[in-house]
This record gives C-alpha cells, structure tokens and sequence, in this order.
C-alpha cells in the first residue's frame, strides 16, 4: 500500500471513529438533562484539545510515522472535535441568550487553547 493511501486510511478510520465517539458522548451528556448550554460539544472540544496537547508533545521528542500521527490528529481528534457544532450551538445560543452564547465562545476558545497547552507541559514533564 502506498504511503499516501496508508495516510488516506488512517485517516478515515480516525475519523470515522472519533466522530462515533463525538456522538455518544454529546448524546449522553444530552441524556443527563443538561439541555440549556451544549455542554457535550464543549466537552469533546476541551477533551480534544487536552488530548492533541499531550499528542504535540509526544510527537515533537518521539519518533512516529506519518500514518500513526495522521490517524490519531487529523482523523480521530477531527472526527472528536468539531468548530461547525459549535458555530451552529453558538449561533441558536444568540437567538435564545446573549450572555450563554458569550460564554460557550470562551469557553470553547479560552478552554480549549489553556488545555492544549496544558496537555503539552504535562506530557513533557513525564517524558523527562
């Protein structure tokens, strides 16, 4: 199998599975009542960005293929994670409630920089 096609595949699986993922777990949290505020779409936004944290920092002192590291960023945190919810969530959050909508916006943008961030210190720290 070529390079290109691996990527391509490892890719797609990715994404096919961090979308499944996505959609159980914002169902879920949906079950729990939590129905005024998209928390499951912040929830896998924040949990995503802690994990791609962790990942950059992984991948910046390990050695590991193309194929590993497109599967696990490009397809299963795309899958996971998702901007066009969360625009959508935002956008009926400003027809219902300004200050709710200002809210999911920072959190999903302030959260989800300060877990990145926070991924990528701890990963290093345990490298050591």
């Amino acid at each position: 199998m070529s390079n290109n096609l691996q990527i391509i595949f490892s890719v797609g699986l990715g994404g096919a599975l961090g979308s499944i993922l996505r959609f159980y777990a914002v169902d879920y949290i949906h079950k729990l009542g939590i129905n005024s505020f998209p928390i499951g779409i912040l929830f896998v936004n924040l949990v995503g960005s802690l994990i791609i944290g962790i990942l950059y920092a992984y991948f910046s002192t390990q050695e590991i293929s193309t194929a590993v590291k497109a599967f696990l960023v490009a397809g299963f945190l795309g899958g996971l994670t998702t901007f066009s919810t969360f625009a959508l969530d935002t956008y009926l959050l400003f027809n219902s409630s300004l200050n709710f909508a200002i809210l999911n916006i920072a959190l999903n943008l302030f959260g989800s920089i300060f877990l990145v961030m926070i991924g990528f210190k701890i990963t290093l720290l345990f490298m050591k």
